[in-house]
Protein backbone atom coordinates (compact mmCIF):
# COMPACT_ATOMS: atom_id res chain seq x y z
CA UNK A 1 0.00 0.00 0.00
CA UNK A 2 1.59 3.45 -0.51
CA UNK A 3 0.62 4.89 2.15
CA UNK A 4 2.87 2.22 4.05
CA UNK A 5 6.05 3.60 2.27
CA UNK A 6 8.75 5.98 3.10
CA UNK A 7 9.57 9.55 1.38
CA UNK A 8 12.08 7.85 -0.58
CA UNK A 9 10.61 4.92 -1.67
CA UNK A 10 7.27 6.81 -2.83
CA UNK A 11 9.34 9.18 -4.37
CA UNK A 12 11.24 6.94 -6.51
CA UNK A 13 7.80 5.05 -7.80
CA UNK A 14 6.38 9.02 -8.43
CA UNK A 15 9.52 9.58 -11.11
CA UNK A 16 8.98 6.40 -12.33
CA UNK A 17 5.52 6.99 -13.51
CA UNK A 18 3.99 3.69 -11.62
CA UNK A 19 1.67 5.25 -9.54
CA UNK A 20 0.48 8.72 -9.15
CA UNK A 21 0.20 11.59 -6.79
CA UNK A 22 -3.20 11.20 -6.46
CA UNK A 23 -3.26 7.54 -5.69
CA UNK A 24 -1.07 8.22 -2.79
CA UNK A 25 -2.83 11.28 -1.52
CA UNK A 26 -6.27 8.33 -1.80
CA UNK A 27 -4.39 6.29 0.08
CA UNK A 28 -3.79 7.84 3.02
CA UNK A 29 -7.55 9.50 2.74
CA UNK A 30 -8.10 5.62 3.04
CA UNK A 31 -6.51 5.54 5.84
CA UNK A 32 -7.49 8.03 7.63
CA UNK A 33 -11.14 6.62 7.18
CA UNK A 34 -10.40 2.95 8.75
CA UNK A 35 -8.04 3.62 11.53
CA UNK A 36 -8.87 7.39 12.74
CA UNK A 37 -11.90 6.99 14.55
CA UNK A 38 -9.75 4.91 16.80
CA UNK A 39 -6.97 6.80 17.09
CA UNK A 40 -7.64 10.99 17.21
CA UNK A 41 -4.60 11.47 15.47
CA UNK A 42 -6.47 14.06 12.91
CA UNK A 43 -8.56 17.12 14.39
CA UNK A 44 -9.58 17.76 10.73
CA UNK A 45 -8.68 16.95 6.87
CA UNK A 46 -9.96 18.58 4.08
CA UNK A 47 -9.91 15.14 1.48
CA UNK A 48 -10.80 17.55 -1.41
CA UNK A 49 -8.17 20.06 -0.82
CA UNK A 50 -5.62 17.04 -0.70
CA UNK A 51 -6.58 15.79 -4.19
CA UNK A 52 -6.36 18.96 -5.74
CA UNK A 53 -3.11 19.02 -4.64
CA UNK A 54 -1.89 15.96 -5.89
CA UNK A 55 -3.68 16.48 -9.33
CA UNK A 56 -1.31 19.61 -9.94
CA UNK A 57 1.15 18.02 -8.72
CA UNK A 58 0.39 15.13 -11.10
CA UNK A 59 -0.06 17.41 -14.23
CA UNK A 60 3.64 19.32 -13.35
CA UNK A 61 5.36 16.00 -13.10
CA UNK A 62 3.65 15.43 -16.32
CA UNK A 63 4.35 18.72 -18.01
CA UNK A 64 7.77 18.88 -17.16
CA UNK A 65 9.26 15.43 -17.17
CA UNK A 66 10.24 14.95 -13.65
CA UNK A 67 9.91 16.98 -10.32
CA UNK A 68 12.96 19.79 -11.54
CA UNK A 69 14.52 19.39 -7.98
CA UNK A 70 11.12 19.38 -5.70
CA UNK A 71 11.86 16.43 -3.52
CA UNK A 72 8.67 16.47 -2.21
CA UNK A 73 6.43 16.34 -5.43
CA UNK A 74 3.08 14.72 -4.37
CA UNK A 75 4.10 13.52 -0.56
CA UNK A 76 1.42 13.85 1.50
CA UNK A 77 2.38 15.19 4.96
CA UNK A 78 0.72 15.99 8.20
CA UNK A 79 0.69 19.32 10.55
CA UNK A 80 0.74 20.01 13.93
CA UNK A 81 -1.90 22.18 15.29
CA UNK A 82 0.36 25.04 16.17
CA UNK A 83 2.27 25.67 13.03
CA UNK A 84 0.01 28.35 10.84
CA UNK A 85 -0.53 27.16 7.15
CA UNK A 86 -3.01 29.36 5.66
CA UNK A 87 -6.34 29.13 4.96
CA UNK A 88 -6.20 26.24 7.06
CA UNK A 89 -7.97 26.40 11.40
CA UNK A 90 -5.30 27.06 13.41
CA UNK A 91 -6.14 26.08 17.00
CA UNK A 92 -3.16 24.26 18.85
CA UNK A 93 -5.04 22.21 20.41
CA UNK A 94 -7.22 24.48 22.21
CA UNK A 95 -10.55 25.89 23.18
CA UNK A 96 -9.52 29.55 23.21
CA UNK A 97 -8.91 29.93 19.57
CA UNK A 98 -12.44 29.26 18.50
CA UNK A 99 -12.69 29.19 14.88
CA UNK A 100 -9.53 30.84 14.11
CA UNK A 101 -8.04 30.55 10.87
CA UNK A 102 -4.43 31.04 9.95
CA UNK A 103 -4.10 34.31 7.47
CA UNK A 104 -0.35 33.52 6.34
CA UNK A 105 1.66 30.11 6.16
CA UNK A 106 4.65 29.54 8.36
CA UNK A 107 8.19 29.65 6.55
CA UNK A 108 8.76 25.60 6.84
CA UNK A 109 4.93 25.38 5.05
CA UNK A 110 6.71 27.79 2.70
CA UNK A 111 9.52 25.61 2.52
CA UNK A 112 7.33 23.00 1.82
CA UNK A 113 5.01 23.74 -0.42
CA UNK A 114 8.10 25.29 -2.78
CA UNK A 115 9.73 21.54 -2.58
CA UNK A 116 6.27 20.57 -3.95
CA UNK A 117 4.42 18.91 -0.50
CA UNK A 118 0.80 17.75 -0.06
CA UNK A 119 0.31 19.54 2.91
CA UNK A 120 -3.22 18.07 4.67
CA UNK A 121 -4.67 17.74 8.21
CA UNK A 122 -4.40 19.67 11.67
CA UNK A 123 -3.05 17.08 13.80
CA UNK A 124 -3.98 16.57 17.58
CA UNK A 125 -1.70 17.81 20.17
CA UNK A 126 -1.22 19.06 23.92
CA UNK A 127 -2.73 22.08 24.28
CA UNK A 128 -0.23 24.73 23.41
CA UNK A 129 2.34 22.31 23.06
CA UNK A 130 1.70 21.76 26.82
CA UNK A 131 2.14 18.17 27.96
CA UNK A 132 3.81 14.62 27.27
CA UNK A 133 1.05 12.68 26.19
CA UNK A 134 -1.93 14.27 23.84
CA UNK A 135 -4.22 14.06 27.00
CA UNK A 136 -4.24 18.06 27.39
CA UNK A 137 -6.36 18.28 23.80
CA UNK A 138 -9.89 19.91 23.83
CA UNK A 139 -10.23 17.55 21.40
CA UNK A 140 -9.94 14.40 22.88
CA UNK A 141 -6.95 11.83 23.83
CA UNK A 142 -5.01 10.50 21.01
CA UNK A 143 -3.91 6.60 21.22
CA UNK A 144 -0.97 5.23 20.30
CA UNK A 145 -1.59 2.44 17.49
CA UNK A 146 0.61 0.20 19.25
CA UNK A 147 -1.92 -0.26 21.85
CA UNK A 148 -5.09 1.86 21.79
CA UNK A 149 -5.21 1.68 26.11
CA UNK A 150 -1.43 3.95 25.99
CA UNK A 151 -0.98 7.86 25.19
CA UNK A 152 1.06 8.15 22.10
CA UNK A 153 3.43 10.98 23.60
CA UNK A 154 3.09 14.60 23.99
CA UNK A 155 3.17 17.03 22.70
CA UNK A 156 3.24 16.16 19.17
CA UNK A 157 1.07 12.95 19.52
CA UNK A 158 -1.31 12.93 16.96
CA UNK A 159 2.04 13.26 14.36
CA UNK A 160 3.56 10.24 15.79
CA UNK A 161 0.45 9.06 15.61
CA UNK A 162 -0.25 9.68 12.24
CA UNK A 163 2.98 8.33 10.71
CA UNK A 164 2.74 5.67 12.66
CA UNK A 165 -0.25 4.13 11.44
CA UNK A 166 0.48 5.07 8.38
CA UNK A 167 -1.88 7.59 7.64
CA UNK A 168 0.41 9.88 5.90
CA UNK A 169 3.85 9.70 4.99
CA UNK A 170 5.82 12.11 7.25
CA UNK A 171 4.80 15.03 9.87
CA UNK A 172 5.75 17.82 11.30
CA UNK A 173 6.00 18.46 15.05
CA UNK A 174 7.68 21.23 17.36
CA UNK A 175 9.93 20.34 20.50
CA UNK A 176 10.02 22.46 23.72
CA UNK A 177 11.61 19.38 25.90
CA UNK A 178 11.17 16.23 23.62
CA UNK A 179 7.80 16.83 22.03
CA UNK A 180 9.19 15.38 18.49
CA UNK A 181 11.62 13.04 20.45
CA UNK A 182 9.63 11.14 23.27
CA UNK A 183 6.56 10.39 20.96
CA UNK A 184 8.22 8.90 17.92
CA UNK A 185 9.99 6.92 21.17
CA UNK A 186 6.44 5.64 21.95
CA UNK A 187 5.13 5.11 18.58
CA UNK A 188 8.31 3.60 17.07
CA UNK A 189 8.97 6.00 14.31
CA UNK A 190 11.50 8.21 13.97
CA UNK A 191 11.68 12.18 15.39
CA UNK A 192 14.47 14.88 14.98
CA UNK A 193 14.81 18.11 16.61
CA UNK A 194 17.18 20.37 15.29
CA UNK A 195 19.65 22.62 16.66
CA UNK A 196 17.93 26.04 18.13
CA UNK A 197 18.35 28.56 14.95
CA UNK A 198 18.81 25.50 12.46
CA UNK A 199 14.68 26.04 10.97
CA UNK A 200 12.75 29.07 11.50
CA UNK A 201 10.21 29.74 14.24
CA UNK A 202 8.15 32.08 12.10
CA UNK A 203 4.73 30.71 12.30
CA UNK A 204 4.86 28.17 14.86
CA UNK A 205 2.79 29.33 18.06
CA UNK A 206 5.08 30.02 20.68
CA UNK A 207 5.47 28.02 23.94
CA UNK A 208 8.56 28.75 25.10
CA UNK A 209 10.81 30.69 22.42
CA UNK A 210 14.14 30.10 23.48
CA UNK A 211 13.62 26.48 23.22
CA UNK A 212 10.79 25.96 21.11
CA UNK A 213 12.00 23.95 17.08
CA UNK A 214 10.19 22.42 14.52
CA UNK A 215 11.26 19.21 13.45
CA UNK A 216 9.75 16.34 11.19
CA UNK A 217 8.41 12.97 12.23
CA UNK A 218 8.86 10.18 9.60
CA UNK A 219 9.19 6.50 9.02
CA UNK A 220 12.93 6.41 8.21
CA UNK A 221 16.40 8.37 9.09
CA UNK A 222 16.57 9.59 5.31
CA UNK A 223 13.24 10.84 5.63
CA UNK A 224 14.22 12.67 8.56
CA UNK A 225 17.79 14.01 6.61
CA UNK A 226 15.00 15.02 3.36
CA UNK A 227 12.45 17.00 5.27
CA UNK A 228 15.70 18.44 7.02
CA UNK A 229 17.02 19.82 3.88
CA UNK A 230 14.06 21.12 3.16
CA UNK A 231 13.13 23.10 6.28
CA UNK A 232 16.24 24.27 7.28
CA UNK A 233 18.22 28.07 6.45
CA UNK A 234 18.02 31.44 7.74
CA UNK A 235 15.10 33.29 7.71
CA UNK A 236 14.75 37.43 7.79
CA UNK A 237 11.22 36.89 9.62
CA UNK A 238 12.90 34.91 12.47
CA UNK A 239 15.90 36.33 14.28
CA UNK A 240 17.20 33.71 15.73
CA UNK A 241 17.44 31.57 12.95
CA UNK A 242 20.86 31.41 12.22
CA UNK A 243 21.55 32.18 8.68
CA UNK A 244 24.12 29.24 7.60
CA UNK A 245 24.41 27.26 4.57
CA UNK A 246 22.16 23.91 4.72
CA UNK A 247 24.46 20.79 4.46
CA UNK A 248 22.75 17.85 1.73
CA UNK A 249 22.09 15.76 4.52
CA UNK A 250 20.86 12.90 2.85
CA UNK A 251 24.53 12.36 0.73
CA UNK A 252 26.40 11.81 4.40
CA UNK A 253 23.95 9.48 5.37
CA UNK A 254 26.12 6.33 3.82
CA UNK A 255 29.65 6.98 5.35
CA UNK A 256 31.33 4.96 7.97
CA UNK A 257 30.95 5.33 12.28
CA UNK A 258 33.97 3.91 12.46
CA UNK A 259 36.46 5.32 14.99
CA UNK A 260 33.51 7.53 16.15
CA UNK A 261 33.20 8.28 19.93
CA UNK A 262 30.33 8.11 21.22
CA UNK A 263 28.99 9.14 25.26
CA UNK A 264 27.28 7.43 27.62
CA UNK A 265 26.16 9.52 30.23
CA UNK A 266 26.57 8.00 33.62
CA UNK A 267 23.76 10.19 35.10
CA UNK A 268 20.95 8.76 32.60
CA UNK A 269 21.52 4.76 32.99
CA UNK A 270 20.27 4.84 36.99
CA UNK A 271 17.06 4.75 38.93
CA UNK A 272 14.05 4.94 37.66
CA UNK A 273 14.52 3.54 34.29
CA UNK A 274 12.53 0.50 32.90
CA UNK A 275 14.76 -2.52 32.44
CA UNK A 276 13.53 -3.57 29.13
CA UNK A 277 14.70 -0.31 28.10
CA UNK A 278 18.24 -0.06 29.74
CA UNK A 279 18.37 -3.47 27.77
CA UNK A 280 17.36 -2.18 24.52
CA UNK A 281 19.52 0.60 23.96
CA UNK A 282 22.53 -1.59 26.03
CA UNK A 283 22.15 -3.92 22.57
CA UNK A 284 22.05 -0.75 20.77
CA UNK A 285 25.12 -0.07 21.81
CA UNK A 286 26.75 -2.59 21.24
CA UNK A 287 25.76 -2.78 17.73
CA UNK A 288 27.15 0.58 17.32
CA UNK A 289 30.44 -0.64 18.65
CA UNK A 290 30.16 -3.85 16.41
CA UNK A 291 30.39 -0.99 13.91
CA UNK A 292 33.40 0.41 14.75
CA UNK A 293 32.40 3.15 16.72
CA UNK A 294 34.22 3.48 20.50
CA UNK A 295 31.96 3.77 23.52
CA UNK A 296 32.33 6.00 26.13
CA UNK A 297 31.28 6.66 29.57
CA UNK A 298 30.57 10.52 30.30
CA UNK A 299 29.09 12.91 33.05
CA UNK A 300 26.78 15.90 32.42
CA UNK A 301 26.73 16.62 36.35
CA UNK A 302 24.41 19.39 36.27
CA UNK A 303 21.17 16.82 34.60
CA UNK A 304 19.78 16.48 38.24
CA UNK A 305 18.87 19.49 38.48
CA UNK A 306 17.07 19.60 34.17
CA UNK A 307 13.68 19.15 35.11
CA UNK A 308 13.34 21.88 37.85
CA UNK A 309 15.09 24.57 35.45
CA UNK A 310 13.13 23.30 32.27
CA UNK A 311 9.41 24.07 34.36
CA UNK A 312 10.80 27.40 35.47
CA UNK A 313 12.51 28.65 32.05
CA UNK A 314 9.43 27.28 30.09
CA UNK A 315 6.50 28.14 32.00
CA UNK A 316 8.16 31.86 32.74
CA UNK A 317 8.22 32.41 28.78
CA UNK A 318 4.97 30.63 28.30
CA UNK A 319 3.47 33.16 30.70
CA UNK A 320 4.45 35.60 28.59
CA UNK A 321 3.89 34.25 25.25
CA UNK A 322 -0.32 33.47 26.03
CA UNK A 323 -0.77 36.91 27.63
CA UNK A 324 -2.14 37.56 23.99
CA UNK A 325 -4.73 35.14 24.07
CA UNK A 326 -7.09 37.72 25.99
CA UNK A 327 -10.89 37.51 24.66
CA UNK A 328 -9.74 41.10 22.72
CA UNK A 329 -7.99 40.20 19.52
CA UNK A 330 -9.48 36.80 18.00
CA UNK A 331 -10.64 33.35 19.38
CA UNK A 332 -12.77 32.64 22.24
CA UNK A 333 -13.98 35.74 23.71
CA UNK A 334 -16.65 35.72 26.57
CA UNK A 335 -17.84 39.14 27.81
CA UNK A 336 -17.85 40.65 31.25
CA UNK A 337 -18.55 44.12 33.24
CA UNK A 338 -15.00 45.17 32.89
CA UNK A 339 -11.88 44.34 30.75
CA UNK A 340 -10.38 42.64 33.66
CA UNK A 341 -13.36 40.59 33.85
CA UNK A 342 -13.22 39.56 30.38
CA UNK A 343 -9.86 38.59 30.26
CA UNK A 344 -10.71 36.55 33.26
CA UNK A 345 -13.40 34.71 32.21
CA UNK A 346 -12.14 34.23 28.75
CA UNK A 347 -8.92 32.67 29.17
CA UNK A 348 -10.74 30.50 32.08
CA UNK A 349 -13.62 29.23 29.97
CA UNK A 350 -10.39 28.73 26.94
CA UNK A 351 -7.24 27.38 28.80
CA UNK A 352 -7.02 24.25 29.88
CA UNK A 353 -6.12 22.55 33.37
CA UNK A 354 -2.36 22.35 32.49
CA UNK A 355 -2.31 25.62 30.75
CA UNK A 356 -3.51 27.34 33.42
CA UNK A 357 -1.10 25.53 35.85
CA UNK A 358 1.74 26.44 33.44
CA UNK A 359 0.58 30.57 33.13
CA UNK A 360 0.60 30.44 37.01
CA UNK A 361 3.84 29.39 37.60
CA UNK A 362 5.50 31.00 34.98
CA UNK A 363 3.87 34.36 36.37
CA UNK A 364 4.54 33.24 40.03
CA UNK A 365 8.96 32.79 39.11
CA UNK A 366 8.41 36.15 37.51
CA UNK A 367 6.76 38.11 40.03
CA UNK A 368 8.45 40.66 42.35
CA UNK A 369 10.79 39.10 45.08
CA UNK A 370 10.47 36.11 42.93
CA UNK A 371 12.58 36.23 40.04
CA UNK A 372 15.98 36.11 41.52
CA UNK A 373 15.33 33.15 43.51
CA UNK A 374 13.62 31.25 40.32
CA UNK A 375 14.20 32.62 37.19
CA UNK A 376 17.61 34.06 37.18
CA UNK A 377 18.76 31.40 39.07
CA UNK A 378 17.03 28.63 36.26
CA UNK A 379 19.04 30.61 33.99
CA UNK A 380 22.53 30.48 35.32
CA UNK A 381 21.95 26.68 36.05
CA UNK A 382 20.50 26.27 32.36
CA UNK A 383 24.22 27.87 31.47
CA UNK A 384 26.10 24.80 33.23
CA UNK A 385 23.90 22.55 31.94
CA UNK A 386 24.87 23.55 28.79
CA UNK A 387 28.36 23.73 29.55
CA UNK A 388 28.29 20.18 30.79
CA UNK A 389 27.30 19.32 26.85
CA UNK A 390 29.83 21.28 25.63
CA UNK A 391 32.92 19.59 27.48
CA UNK A 392 31.48 16.38 26.70
CA UNK A 393 32.00 17.18 23.12
CA UNK A 394 35.29 18.08 23.09
CA UNK A 395 35.90 14.19 24.29
CA UNK A 396 33.29 12.49 22.32
CA UNK A 397 31.12 13.24 18.69
CA UNK A 398 27.89 11.89 19.69
CA UNK A 399 26.00 11.14 23.16
CA UNK A 400 23.70 8.20 23.41
CA UNK A 401 21.06 7.94 25.82
CA UNK A 402 17.45 6.21 25.97
CA UNK A 403 14.38 8.87 24.71
CA UNK A 404 12.19 8.09 27.25
CA UNK A 405 12.94 5.89 30.83
CA UNK A 406 9.51 3.82 30.71
CA UNK A 407 8.45 2.76 27.15
CA UNK A 408 4.09 4.26 26.53
CA UNK A 409 2.28 4.38 29.67
CA UNK A 410 -1.72 4.04 30.18
CA UNK A 411 -3.87 7.05 29.35
CA UNK A 412 -5.27 8.34 32.62
CA UNK A 413 -2.09 7.04 34.41
CA UNK A 414 -0.09 10.50 35.16
CA UNK A 415 -2.62 12.92 34.66
CA UNK A 416 -3.12 13.31 38.56
CA UNK A 417 0.36 13.74 39.25
CA UNK A 418 1.73 16.46 37.17
CA UNK A 419 5.53 15.79 38.46
CA UNK A 420 5.15 12.19 37.22
CA UNK A 421 4.27 13.55 33.81
CA UNK A 422 6.69 15.75 33.97
CA UNK A 423 9.78 13.37 34.22
CA UNK A 424 8.67 11.48 31.21
CA UNK A 425 10.54 13.83 29.61
CA UNK A 426 13.69 13.40 32.02
CA UNK A 427 16.36 12.45 28.93
CA UNK A 428 14.91 15.02 26.49
CA UNK A 429 14.60 18.04 27.94
CA UNK A 430 18.51 18.87 28.44
CA UNK A 431 18.88 19.23 24.49
CA UNK A 432 16.54 21.52 24.25
CA UNK A 433 17.96 23.67 27.36
CA UNK A 434 21.41 23.40 25.57
CA UNK A 435 20.01 24.17 22.06
CA UNK A 436 21.91 21.11 20.72
CA UNK A 437 19.87 19.00 18.01
CA UNK A 438 18.57 15.36 18.92
CA UNK A 439 16.80 12.31 16.95
CA UNK A 440 14.80 9.62 18.75
CA UNK A 441 15.03 5.96 16.14
CA UNK A 442 13.41 2.90 17.32
CA UNK A 443 15.34 -0.08 19.09
CA UNK A 444 13.70 -2.43 20.09
CA UNK A 445 9.95 -3.84 21.95
CA UNK A 446 8.99 -4.60 25.20
CA UNK A 447 7.21 -7.93 26.00
CA UNK A 448 3.84 -8.34 27.82
CA UNK A 449 2.89 -5.76 26.01
CA UNK A 450 5.15 -5.28 22.56
CA UNK A 451 5.83 -1.18 22.75
CA UNK A 452 8.26 0.57 21.39
CA UNK A 453 11.58 2.15 22.47
CA UNK A 454 13.21 4.42 21.96
CA UNK A 455 17.15 5.66 21.78
CA UNK A 456 18.23 9.07 21.59
CA UNK A 457 21.23 10.07 20.19
CA UNK A 458 22.44 13.50 20.82
CA UNK A 459 24.73 16.10 18.85
CA UNK A 460 27.15 19.41 18.34
CA UNK A 461 24.92 22.35 17.87
CA UNK A 462 24.79 22.08 14.13
CA UNK A 463 25.63 18.54 14.08
CA UNK A 464 23.00 17.21 12.38
CA UNK A 465 25.38 15.34 9.42
CA UNK A 466 27.20 13.34 12.13
CA UNK A 467 23.82 12.53 14.10
CA UNK A 468 22.08 11.49 11.48
CA UNK A 469 24.81 9.72 9.54
CA UNK A 470 24.95 7.25 13.09
CA UNK A 471 21.29 6.98 13.42
CA UNK A 472 21.49 6.00 9.72
CA UNK A 473 23.83 3.27 10.73
CA UNK A 474 21.80 1.90 13.00
CA UNK A 475 18.53 1.52 11.61
CA UNK A 476 19.85 0.11 8.57
CA UNK A 477 21.52 -2.77 10.39
CA UNK A 478 18.63 -3.69 12.81
CA UNK A 479 15.44 -2.76 10.79
CA UNK A 480 13.46 -1.50 14.00
CA UNK A 481 11.72 0.92 12.16
CA UNK A 482 10.36 -0.99 9.62
CA UNK A 483 7.59 -2.86 11.98
CA UNK A 484 4.18 -1.79 11.84
CA UNK A 485 1.56 -1.75 14.69
CA UNK A 486 -1.66 -4.00 13.65
CA UNK A 487 -4.70 -2.48 12.83
CA UNK A 488 -6.95 -4.48 11.96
Amino acid sequence: MLNQLTIAELSSKLNSGTVSSREAAQACLDQIERVDGRLNAFISHDPADLLAQADAADRFRQEQGGNQGRPLLGIPIAVKDVIAVRGHPLNCGSKILGSYVSPYDATVIEKLRSAGALLFGRVNMDEFAMGSSTENSAFGVSRNPWDLDRTPGGSSGGSAVAVAADECLAGLGSDTGGSVRQPAAFCGCVGLKPSYGRVSRYGLVAYASSLDQIGPLTKSVRDAALMLEVISGADSKDSTCVPREVPKFTEGLNGSIRGMRLGVPREYMVGGLDPQVADAVRAALSELEKQGAEITEISLPHTEYAVATYYIVATAEASANLARFDGIRYGLRVDGADPAELYSRTRGAGFGTEVKRRVILGTYVLSSGYYDAYYLRAQKVRTLIRKDFAEAFERVDAIVTPTTPTAAFRIGEKSDDPLQMYLSDIYTLSCNLAGICGVSVPCGFTTNPRLPIGLQLLGKPFGEETLLRIANAYEQATGWHAAKPELS
